[in-house]
C-alpha cells in the first residue's frame, strides 16, 4: 500500500493500527474509547470503514488523512500481512509529518526490531507465502526495524 500525498485537511486526529484478535476487545478498545471521550477524533477499523469500501484503499486513505498513528504493536501484530501493510503506510506518512507513536504491548522492542519471538515466526511463514515478493517482504522487514527504533510506550503484564 504506498500513500501518495500526505492530506492537508486531517479527517483524524489519531489512527490506531493495530491486530484485532489481541487488543481489540481489550487494550485498543479501551484507549479507543479513551480517546474518543476526550473528544479525539478517532479511526478504528470497525467503526470508521463503510460497508463496500475496498479494505485497503480506505485504510491507506485515513492514515493519510490523519494527524498521529498509534501502532499497537502485539504478539501476532506481524502475523497480518494488512497490519504489516499498514505499518509501512504510516512510516512512508511519518516522513511527511505524520506523527506516529509505537506501543509495545506484551512484546519486547527488540524482537520487533530485530524480527525474533512470534515476529520471527510470522516473518518466516511471510516469507513462504509471498517468495515471489521479496520487496514486499524487504519492505515489512524495514518498518519493524523503524517502527521498533521509535520512541514509544511498552506494556507488560502486570
Amino acid at each position: 500500500m504506498a500513500a501518495t500525498t500526505r492530506s492537508l485537511a486531517y479527517n483524524y486526529d489519531v489512527f490506531l493500527s493495530f491486530t484485532g484478535q489481541d487488543t481489540r476487545q481489550g487494550f485498543t478498545g479501551y484507549l479507543y474509547k479513551a480517546l474518543c471521550d476526550r473528544g479525539i477524533y478517532t479511526f478504528i477499523d470497525d467503526q470508521e470503514l463503510r460497508r463496500g469500501d475496498e479494505i485497503k484503499p480506505a485504510l491507506s486513505n485515513a492514515i493519510q488523512e490523519s494527524r498521529i498513528a498509534i501502532t499497537v504493536l502485539s504478539q501476532n501484530y506481524a502475523s497480518s500481512s494488512f497490519c504489516l501493510d499498514e505499518l509501512v503506510t504510516i512510516l512512508h506518512c511519518k516522513s511527511q509529518g505524520l506523527l506516529v507513536i509505537p506501543v509495545f504491548y506484551k512484546v519486547d522492542p527488540s524482537h520487533v526490531r530485530h524480527q525474533k519471538g512470534s515476529y520471527g515466526e510470522a516473518m518466516a511463514k511471510h516469507q513462504k507465502r509471498f517468495k515471489a515478493n521479496k520487496e514486499k517482504l524487504q519492505k515489512w522487514r524495514m518498518a519493524l526495524h523503524q517502527v521498533a527504533d521509535l520512541s514509544g510506550y511498552h506494556f507488560k503484564d502486570g
